[in-house]
C-alpha cells in the first residue's frame, strides 16, 4: 500500500504541475483580459490581477494537499494582515513563492528576466506588475517604490534554492532594499520535511512519505540600527546581508531534525 500510494503521489505530482501550467493560460487569454477590458484604470487592475494570482495560488496548494502531495501549515500568519512589507524567506522548494504569494495580501515580488519569456508566466507576470531583475541598476529603486505605494514585496536573498548542505548563503540585494526604502525586513522561516523540489531535484524524485511544508512568519527585523549609522551604504549593506544569512541559518537549524 506504502508504495502503491507513493506512485499515486508521483502521478499527482506530474498531474499538480499540468494544471498549474494549464491554470496559467487561463489566467492569460481569459482572466486578465477580462479585467483589463473591464477595469481601465492600471492600479486598480493590478490589484485585480495580483488577486486572481493569490487565489488560484491558494486553489493550488490545496489541491495538492487533498492529492496526498503534500501538508502544509502557517505560523504567525497574522503579521502578514499589513501593508509595506518587506517579505525575506529562506527558498528550500520550488514552490515556495506559490506558499507565499497564496498567503500574503498585495503581494509583488522579484522575477527571474527569463520568466517573461515564458508563455505558462509572462500573462501573471504582467498583469500582476512584479518586479523583473532585468535590469538591476533600477531594481532597487522599483522595489523601493513598490514598498512606499503599500505593495508586500517577497523576497529570496539567496536568489535560487537552498543548496543540498542547507547553509543558507545570501546575497545583499534584500539589503539594500531595506536599507533604501527605510523598511523593517518580515522574515519568514520556510521548513520542507523530508525535502522536496530541491535544487538539481527532478520534480518527481519526491520522498516516501508526504513532506511537510511550514511556513513561520518571525517578527520584525528592525533597521534602524543600521540606518542611524554615519558609514557608507554598502558597507551598512555588508553588514545587514550578513546578519540577515547569521539569523536564517541559527533559526533553520534550531529546529532541524536530528
Amino acid at each position: 500500500m506504502n508504495k502503491l500510494f507513493h506512485l499515486w503521489r508521483i502521478l499527482a505530482t506530474g498531474l499538480s504541475f499540468s494544471l498549474f501550467g494549464l491554470g496559467g493560460l487561463f489566467l492569460r487569454f481569459a482572466v486578465f483580459p477580462t479585467i483589463r477590458l473591464l477595469v481601465w484604470n492600471r492600479e486598480k487592475s493590478i490589484q485585480y490581477s495580483r488577486q486572481a494570482v493569490r487565489y488560484s495560488f491558494l486553489g493550488f496548494i490545496h489541491m495538492v494537499q487533498a492529492f496526498g502531495v503534500f501538508r502544509f501549515e502557517i505560523k504567525g500568519k497574522e503579521r502578514l494582515n499589513r501593508k509595506g512589507l518587506l517579505i525575506v524567506a529562506n527558498h528550500p522548494s520550488l514552490i515556495d513563492i506559490v506558499f507565499l504569494i497564496a498567503f500574503v495580501k498585495h503581494a509583488t515580488c522579484i522575477v527571474k528576466s527569463g520568466l517573461l519569456n515564458n508563455i505558462f508566466t509572462n500573462g501573471p507576470i504582467r498583469a500582476a506588475g512584479y518586479i523583473g531583475n532585468d535590469d538591476a541598476e533600477e531594481l532597487v529603486s522599483d522595489c523601493a517604490k513598490a514598498l512606499k505605494e503599500g505593495s508586500n514585496l517577497i523576497i529570496f536573498p539567496e536568489g535560487t534554492r537552498t543548496r543540498k548542505d542547507g547553509v543558507i548563503r545570501t546575497h545583499r540585494g534584500a539589503a539594500h532594499i531595506a536599507l533604501r526604502s527605510q523598511c523593517n525586513i518580515t522574515p519568514v522561516l520556510i521548513r520542507c520535511e523530508p525535502r522536496m523540489l530541491t535544487k538539481n531535484t527532478q520534480w518527481w524524485k519526491i520522498p516516501e512519505a508526504p513532506s511537510l511544508f511550514t511556513i513561520d512568519v518571525q517578527n520584525d527585523i528592525i533597521i534602524s540600527s543600521y540606518t542611524e549609522r554615519p558609514d557608507p551604504l554598502a558597507l551598512l549593506a555588508r553588514h545587514l546581508n550578513h546578519d540577515i544569512e547569521v539569523y536564517f541559518n541559527e533559526e533553520i537549524q534550531k529546529n532541524a531534525p536530528a
